[in-house]
């Protein structure tokens, strides 16, 4: 469990909290900033369960991505593409 799926459920929770708190006191504004709470929370989850699953992925397989590039020349390739040019 990654630090987005903490914070997500911690903000799902509060939000909830909130929202159902603005509820029962008639304030339509905590309905509101509750529910957008609540919402920031559920997709701040989503993430943290889809980067958890990618970070899954990545590191049961032996796959790495190389940035560096290697050039090769052979010396007899470069020897008669030198004398081509004499």
């Amino acid at each position: 469990m990654n630090k987005n799926r903490v914070n997500g459920t911690i903000d799902d929770v509060v939000g909830s909290a909130k929202r159902k708190a603005g509820e029962l006191t008639g304030n339509p504004t905590l309905q509101v900033k509750g529910a957008a709470q609540q919402v920031k929370g559920k997709v701040e989850n989503a993430w943290g369960k889809t980067t958890d699953e990618v970070q899954k992925a990545v590191g049961n397989t032996d796959a790495r991505i190389d940035t560096h590039v290697k050039l090769e020349v052979k010396k007899s390739t470069a020897n008669a593409e030198r004398n081509k040019c004499k």
